[in-house]
């Protein structure tokens, strides 16, 4: 399967059948709301840190198929990572989408799907809305020190 078609096929997937959609509102999350304004993309992502692990992440949001599907793919890749991994992760993630080669295919999962993006700057901002408010709410809670 050529790159191209991995890439609509992993965007679709995940656009119709996000993974850890809805957010549970409670205590011992962390909630973080971003937007893009240029394209409407709206994004909520909560995320739960237990000894200094991102146990749960859920998001909920409304927006194009790239930033919602991208949602989806980064709730699974970063889930399970302890917050140092996770921001790496993250990191990475920017990284190849701005063109870079990916450090660490493997750990990025579906998201080296959205290897493509690259080829259309204008949606950077799409795929990478929802990974900038995890990791938004990793450094919240990294810097409360409360989780």
């Amino acid at each position: 399967m050529d790159l191209n078609t991995l890439y609509r096929t992993v965007i679709m997937d995940n656009y119709k059948n996000p993974k850890n959609k809805g957010l549970k509102k409670t205590d011992d999350f962390h909630f973080v709301h971003l937007n893009n304004p240029s394209c409407g993309d709206d994004m909520n992502v909560e995320i739960k840190i237990e000894n200094g692990i991102v146990t749960e992440v859920n998001h909920d949001g409304h927006g194009c198929s790239i930033c919602c599907s991208s949602a989806s793919v980064m709730s699974d890749v970063v889930k399970g990572h302890n917050v140092e991994e996770a921001l790496a992760l993250c990191n990475d993630f920017y990284e190849m989408v701005k063109g870079e080669e990916p450090k660490d295919e493997e750990a990025l999962g579906e998201a080296i799907a959205y290897m493509g993006v690259r080829d259309f700057p204008a949606r950077i901002k799409c795929a990478t809305l929802a990974w900038k408010a995890v990791e938004q709410a990793i450094r919240e809670v990294m810097t409360d020190g409360n989780k």
